[in-house]
């Protein structure tokens, strides 16, 4: 599968789509006030106009053409607000492509699925590093510290807590802090990993599923 253009793609689609349907929206507000501003102001010059010096024929026909030009441009907003839509379509439909693959994607929780979780992330340098899991509650179900390698590094949880227990799949809380000894714990970003489930369509951003979690599809990073 290639990698950067599935990721790049819809990503840029949706950002282009959600730009041009936002600009699409006002510019048809906008022309559809002043059609009807504009078909208002002609109907009163043509009732009230005096019948012994009727309105100058090259004026009436400058402003029927200028009548024109505004009704073609609300049919040409209209035509471009059915195109993106059909575009939005296709988006998804490639899109879904990724479901049941496993993926990387900027967030701060992680799905946990069939007891399975991921977390990647690059290190400036080999140092210590704790990786945090929380409940809805903000509570600390389990911590574990890793001695990481300088560069990239991924992490696996079996959903284990603290105790040994498994905790059931679902959303959770994570952070990665590096504790190099002297210095002062830093936040180290990182991305989850989990498997696709599904994509989802809500006004004009596409979303992925990863179990019961649901992200952008802009903040996938990797397709696996």
């Amino acid at each position: 599968m290639n990698v950067a253009s599935t990721i790049a793609q819809p990503a840029a689609t949706q950002a282009a789509s959600q730009a041009a349907s936002a600009a699409s929206t006002s510019a048809l507000g906008s022309l559809t006030g002043n059609f009807s501003g504009f078909l208002s102001m002609l109907m009163t010059q043509l009732k009230n106009q005096d019948p012994t010096s009727p309105m100058d024929a090259n004026k009436f026909t400058t402003e029927l053409v200028q009548f024109s030009g505004v009704e073609q441009q609300i049919a040409t907003n209209s035509s471009l607000t059915q195109l993106i839509q059909l575009t939005q379509s296709q988006q998804m439909l490639q899109s879904a492509n990724v479901v049941g693959h496993p993926v990387s994607v900027t967030s701060d929780k992680l799905s946990l699925q069939n007891s399975s979780a991921g977390v990647a992330f690059t290190a400036p340098v080999a140092e210590p590093v704790t990786i945090g899991i929380t409940d809805r509650t903000g509570a600390v179900v389990s911590q574990t510290q890793l001695d990481a390698t300088q560069g990239s590094n991924q992490w696996s949880w079996n959903g284990k807590n603290t105790f040994g227990a498994q905790m059931p799949d679902g959303v959770y809380g994570v952070t990665v802090t590096a504790n190099a000894t002297g210095k002062t714990a830093t936040a180290v970003p990182f991305t989850v990993i989990g498997t696709a489930t599904g994509i989802a369509q809500s006004g004009n951003t596409l979303s992925i599923q990863l179990g019961g979690l649901s992200t952008p599809f802009s903040n996938v990073t990797a397709i696996r």
